[in-house]
């Protein structure tokens, strides 16, 4: 079974100059119309089995898994990150929801008119009622933050300006099970990086507050958003600044409501159609640009032979021979030109990526209930860089023979399977009618008996 013959492949969508070329209706437009576009099973050459929330859901197979696209923003696009901050956004969300109302409470819901208004007024017109009875008759009556007396009395109150000493002094206790799994040197670097980025944006620090995943936020600050971060996101300076106003005052998830959807709108429109056109290609480069090659060859043979035989003497019929050339190197070529190696195709094979060729068996592969995998996880901290991976040297060490015949792996995922199919019976029918109006050229010239 294969697609409409008129399908065509996702265009390659290039990154805009300036996140802020896009107004944030527009993107929050663009990601209503991506998410309602699969209604009718295709969206721009996308398949609705390979739409962006199945990937990100986990309802695909190899290779166009959640690893395989977080592979090809590492290695390929660059932009890993983006992905990452999305995974752990949905976890957050999912946890926050889950957290009792009383605790919810304590992490207002932040509105676009709070940025525009001063902080002390904002307090006042944002007390929850849950809260305002939570702190019923003590010194958070009247406004459901820190209050000085409050300092004194909390042991884990951190004054500003003095993030490091006191997280070190702190850093035996285990606040959280989170806080446990960090050292006191992990502390103080994200506390000081948070630092500067509040610092840097004009606003105040406020390390640690009774508001819930306070910490975490403190992290995901220094790893995605202060510059010099791990895994520093594409913010523009606005987006930035909004951003950290807003996380002064909740953690709520509404506060990165605008960077949220930033990172989605560059994953669902610009990144996905990216991958799944990558994907389609079932061989690597060299192996492509032999098949181009072969191609080339069969439609040079194909004239020789058309050639060879109008200039002698055999009647016209001989002369439709040379279809065979012309049919074999002009269907090589339609679909080397999409990234497709027929051969590897007639088997629904694909080649291992470089990165997959030297990963061993008991590297980590799967995605955690939490969205993100378990290495990410567990090294949060490191960045994207890829330069000093194993995988590298050696697979420049490779031979280009070697390379071109790399190792094949079988094509699970069957809507993959079905867009292939579909190129390859465009590449074959394209290929037919060409062939019939070359060799009918030639047969339509007298022949030329030079021998």
């Amino acid at each position: 079974m294969v697609y409409s013959l008129g399908y065509r492949r996702p265009e390659r969508v290039q990154r805009p100059s300036s996140s802020d070329s896009i107004s944030g209706a527009s993107k929050q437009k663009s990601i209503d119309a991506s998410i309602h576009s699969y209604s009718s099973g295709m969206s721009h050459g996308i398949p609705e089995a390979l739409s962006f929330d199945r990937i990100i859901s986990g309802g695909t197979c190899p290779p166009c898994t959640t690893r395989d696209f977080m592979n090809y923003l590492k290695y390929i696009e660059l932009a890993a990150e983006n992905l990452q901050f999305h995974l752990w956004f949905r976890s957050y969300c999912k946890r926050f929801d889950d957290l009792p109302e009383t605790e919810k409470a304590l992490s207002p819901v932040w509105y676009q008119e709070h940025a525009e208004a001063e902080t002390p007024n904002l307090r006042k017109k944002t007390v929850d009622p849950v809260a305002a009875a939570i702190f019923k008759g003590t010194d958070f009556a009247s406004d459901p933050t820190v209050s000085e007396v409050s300092k004194e009395k909390n042991p884990f109150f951190t004054p500003p300006g003095t993030p490091n000493e006191d997280i070190k002094r702190d850093a035996g206790e285990s606040l959280d099970s989170y806080e446990a799994n960090l050292s006191a040197g992990g502390k103080a670097a994200h506390a000081q990086r948070a630092v500067n980025a509040f610092e840097d944006a004009g606003l105040k620090w406020k390390p640690l507050t009774v508001q819930p995943y306070r910490e975490e936020v403190t992290r995901i600050i220094s790893i995605y958003i202060a510059d010099g971060g791990a895994r520093q996101l594409n913010l523009s300076s606005k987006e930035r600044n909004k951003l950290l106003h807003a996380l002064q005052n909740t953690t709520h998830p509404s506060a990165f409501h605008d960077v949220a959807n930033t990172v989605e709108w560059s994953l669902r429109c610009q990144a996905h159609p990216n991958f799944i056109r990558w994907t389609i290609c079932n061989g690597n480069l060299p192996r492509v640009v032999f098949a181009r090659g072969l191609g080339i060859a069969g439609i040079v043979g194909g004239f020789i032979a058309a050639l060879l035989i109008t200039l002698s003497s055999a009647g016209r019929a001989w002369r439709v021979i040379s279809i065979i050339g012309f049919l074999i190197g002009i269907s090589t070529l339609i679909a080397a030109w999409k990234g497709m190696c027929v051969v590897l195709h007639g088997m629904h094979h694909r080649h291992l990526r470089p990165w997959e060729l030297f990963t061993s068996d008991d590297e980590p592969t799967s995605f955690d209930a939490k969205g993100d995998s378990i290495d990410t996880l567990a090294s949060q901290d490191s960045n994207n860089s890829y330069e000093d991976e194993p995988w590298v040297a050696k697979y420049e060490k490779r031979n280009l023979i070697r390379k071109v015949f790399d190792r094949e792996v079988w094509i699970q995922e069957p809507a993959l399977r079905q867009i292939q199919d579909t190129i390859f019976l465009q590449a074959i029918l394209g290929a037919l009618v060409l062939s019939f109006i070359i060799v009918g050229i030639f047969c339509a010239v007298p022949r030329g008996g030079f021998f």
